[in-house]
């Protein structure tokens, strides 16, 4: 305490100054209207950059929760359109979206991830108390990321699209024409296509997507747009290399697809293997 009045009585002569420079100002605000008026002015736009970035900042802290919400209502809503059927009657025409739910979005969050490694990997979240489970495929916003390979409780680890080690069943929309997706180009922005003969008409730009005959993504899936296609004369099959929709440098929410009758469809293969 002492110190402190050591520091204001050093201090008097500036505190003198600060006290009478603010009783000059108000008596000059109060006197004069037009000082008034900017007074007024000028404390309003102090005030209003004052809670501008006090709104940046809450955004900012809210913007996990805010994206969490949108995976939430992205998974319903994907939920919802691969449900709905046309089932044609005698005299009308109606959406069942009850007996036809085929598949199932779980939102979660990526937590860690790799891209530019020769196998990459993400970790989800979400886990088996969430019903991830192994060999579900894992969509984002823009296209698909990859499959989980296992899962534990309350985490599960995902095969990225960018490893050797993820196949995906792939067709180009405009054709119908369907071949493996690979990542072999050692460019997280990209994979090959592969196994598409010679004789199908594909050119620059066309939209890559997926097939669905894995029971891993749902058919219809955006994968990416063709990029670059190469005729090599050794081989029978066009050298296509796709660019990635989903940019994997920055995948976050991400959705995981739970095939409703995966199990059925795995059940009568077994007993008539397809070929």
């Amino acid at each position: 305490m002492r110190d402190l009045f050591r520091f204001l009585y050093r201090q008097r002569n500036n505190l003198l100054f600060v006290g009478l420079l603010a009783l000059s100002m108000g008596l000059l605000v109060r006197g004069n209207m037009h000082h008034r008026a900017q007074a007024i002015s000028s404390s309003n736009a102090i005030v209003g950059s004052i809670y501008s970035w006090r709104n940046s900042i809450t955004e900012y802290t809210d913007l996990r929760e805010k994206n969490r919400a949108l995976s939430a209502e992205l998974a319903r809503e994907r939920e919802r359109n691969r449900s709905m059927s046309l089932t044609h009657d005698s005299s009308h025409l109606f959406l069942d979206t009850v007996r036809m739910l085929r598949y199932r979005f779980i939102p979660a969050q990526v937590i860690n991830s790799t891209v530019h490694k020769e196998k990459n990997y993400l970790t989800l979240d979400k886990g088996l108390l969430d019903g991830v489970r192994a060999d579900m495929g894992v969509i984002g916003p823009d296209g698909i990321i990859g499959v989980v390979r296992e899962a534990s409780d309350h985490y599960a680890a995902v095969i990225s699209v960018l490893n050797g080690d993820h196949a995906a069943s792939a067709q180009l929309k405009g054709t119908g024409h369907f071949g493996q997706l690979k990542w072999n180009t050692s460019d997280p922005a990209t994979v090959a296509l592969t196994d598409i003969d010679k004789h199908v008409p594909i050119h620059v730009g066309d939209t890559v997507i997926t097939r669905g005959s894995e029971g891993i993504y749902p058919p219809g899936i955006m994968i990416g747009i063709v990029s670059s296609v190469v005729n090599d004369p050794s081989i029978p099959f066009h050298v296509i290399t796709v660019a990635l929709s989903e940019d994997m440098t920055r995948s976050a929410q991400v959705q995981v697809v739970s095939d409703l009758l995966r199990a059925e469809k795995d059940s009568l293969e077994a007993k008539a293997p397809v070929q």
